[in-house]
């Protein structure tokens, strides 16, 4: 594993006229186009490590969005791409086939469990999710129960940015009141209370038990993150209450959707969260890791039940096929990048990520401002009582030489799995000291 800094960039011209125009005329994630949130201009980057136009390196703790586990840069996946590339970048699914899908295929049903062998490859994590709940609406009324359409979700959920996706988010810090009317209307169950590890407490699962009860007949599917919920907290919990929403799901007829777009690959200790639990979803979601960041692509699983069900419906075939589906060149990182995964220790390497983390730090929880410091596998989560200053934050770690992007209540890190203790310490040390600024 490559940890080493980046010293050498290929020239690249950034001057103010090229950032001003990025304010002007680039809308960027979860920000305004009125009043810009601070912008850094990358220029090339390696190992953990982000280059800026003005020569600062950054420690990266966030692997862009939690996808790049192998560090950026990577020779084995740089070479994929390449090889690839010269026999071709695209070409469409529909009809025609090619070896990176099915090299990548062979992956996929060799390291998740049985029965899960029907493998739909599509273009992001949230088309992912949309793709899951619409096998599951079709697969109930190729049943002949139409009236099975809606879903479970869990509060404090987070599956995506899309209309469907987004209608199983959290209601509340989701953003249904913006879209009220046209998000389709889900059922959402408390989040679970009792913390991964902890003893299990009966009574957590009494919300979820009453709605799936309840609900039963008009119930597609249910729909959570394993273990770990992302974007929507950080909430690490019992794996107790997935073993129950999988005996639930079963005894009411319905359909359980595991989202480990965030948490497969490893990022929890595990290959897949649901490991945790040792249950088997209908269907599994993948995405962020799955290309080891280099490029967007995801895959929604499901079981031959599922899949030759919709198939024998009408009109008799699955409803849904993206222009790029499958395409080769994310394929070919794909498959590399599992491999890769596969060829070294990678829980031995999360374990460490994992007791350095909770050593350095749980200092922070002694900070008047902080409400909890949990960690869990590769991911450090620092809870704040109010939420936190973005711009200043952010301001403030590329100050101290290091990547993170807090939101909300929450200051956290999912670094790359090839970083090194000392990079390590780097982050987790400006955690430290900017909390302990910002709290005076």
């Amino acid at each position: 594993m490559r940890t080493h800094h980046n010293t050498d960039c290929p020239d690249e011209i950034w001057g103010a006229d090229a950032l001003a125009f990025d304010q002007a005329h680039l809308w960027h994630p979860y920000a305004p186009m009125t009043d810009p949130v601070p912008r850094w201009p990358v220029v090339c980057a390696e190992g953990v490590r982000l280059k800026l136009a003005d020569g600062r390196e950054l420690i990266d703790g966030m692997a862009s969005w939690w996808a790049v586990i192998h560090g950026y840069n990577h020779p084995s996946l740089n070479r994929a791409a390449q090889d690839q590339i010269q026999r071709m970048a695209h070409v469409m699914f529909g009809g025609l086939t090619h070896m990176p899908a099915v090299e990548l295929g062979r992956r996929l049903v060799a390291l998740t469990p049985e029965p899960l062998e029907k493998i739909f490859l599509c273009d992001s994590g949230s088309v992912s999710v949309e793709v899951a709940i619409k096998m599951a609406i079709q697969y109930w009324q190729a049943r002949g129960r139409p009236g099975k359409r809606r879903l479970l979700a869990l509060q404090g959920a987070y599956h995506g940015d899309t209309f469907a996706a987004m209608s199983v988010c959290d209601p509340v810090t989701g953003m249904h009141h913006l879209f009220e009317g046209v998000v389709p209307k889900q059922l959402f169950a408390s989040r679970p209370q009792c913390r991964f590890g902890d003893p299990w407490e009966p009574s957590d699962i009494a919300d979820f038990a009453h709605l799936i009860e309840a609900h039963e007949d008009s119930l597609a599917a249910v729909i959570l993150e394993p273990i770990a919920q992302g974007a929507g907290g950080m909430w690490f919990y019992h794996a107790e209450y997935l073993r129950q929403v999988r005996t639930l799901c079963d005894a009411h007829d319905v359909l359980l959707v595991a989202d480990e777009i965030a948490t497969g690959f490893g990022r929890t200790g595990r290959l897949f969260a649901c490991e945790h639990a040792g249950i088997v979803p209908d269907m599994l979601c993948l995405g962020k890791a799955l290309t080891g960041g280099y490029l967007t692509l995801a895959a929604t699983l499901t079981t031959a039940e599922v899949a030759e069900t919709i198939s024998r419906g009408e009109p008799g075939c699955f409803m849904h096929g993206p222009t790029f589906m499958a395409n080769p060149l994310a394929c070919a990182v794909a498959a590399a990048s599992i491999d890769l995964l596969l060829a070294y220790d990678w829980q031995a390497k999360v374990r460490s990520i994992e007791s350095q983390m909770r050593m350095e730090l749980a200092p922070c929880a002694a900070l008047a401002t902080v409400r909890e410091v949990r960690v869990l596998g590769a991911i450090g989560v620092v809870e704040t009582h109010a939420p936190v200053d973005l711009p200043t934050l952010m301001t403030r770690f590329v100050e101290a030489g290091v990547w993170l992007r807090p939101f909300g209540h929450l200051v956290y890190m999912m670094p790359p799995y090839v970083i090194d203790p000392a990079n390590l310490s780097v982050l987790t040390g400006a955690v430290r000291c900017v909390l302990s600024e910002a709290a005076g």
